[in-house]
């Protein structure tokens, strides 16, 4: 069984590479010392994440992502990450970026909360933005 699926739920996924990429966010587990059994990264719209974003966060505003953790403390990571790819392509455009580096940006985003990373408060958003682009460098110069 692979550790790293990618699934459509009502949107398609637009990337090149996937083997190389699910390799890679293998490899970032690896290098942030956490263990990994699976995560299935689910690729969907705006309102279908909006639909799960109120439903179990009792959130009512569309995000990009939505990452849940399914393991216990101290056990391999097993999750389900969200990403809506309207939001993806909604953001490229407002950062100016392409469409494949905010999609890895958002990824890469997901996996390191999955280490424990947070995004909470101003140091947390820094630290997270800093290894999402030490890992966005570190794959795109391959």
């Amino acid at each position: 069984m692979q550790k790293v699926n990618f699934q459509k739920a009502d949107s398609a996924l637009t990337l090149t590479s996937k083997t190389e990429l699910k390799a890679f966010i293998e490899s970032l587990f690896k290098k942030e010392k956490t263990p990994l059994a699976t995560i299935n990264y689910i690729f969907c719209s705006d309102e279908y994440l909006l639909s799960i974003n109120q439903q179990f966060l009792k959130h009512d505003y569309y995000t990009d992502i939505i990452t849940f953790g399914l393991h216990d403390k101290g056990t391999p990571v097993v999750a389900e990450v969200y990403i809506s790819t309207d939001r993806v392509k909604d953001n490229a455009a407002n950062h100016g970026v392409t469409y494949t580096n905010e999609m890895l940006r958002v990824l890469f985003h997901g996996a390191l909360h999955l280490c424990g990373y947070k995004d909470k408060s101003k140091v947390d958003i820094l630290t997270i933005r800093a290894k999402e682009d030490a890992y966005l460098k570190r794959y795109t110069k391959k």
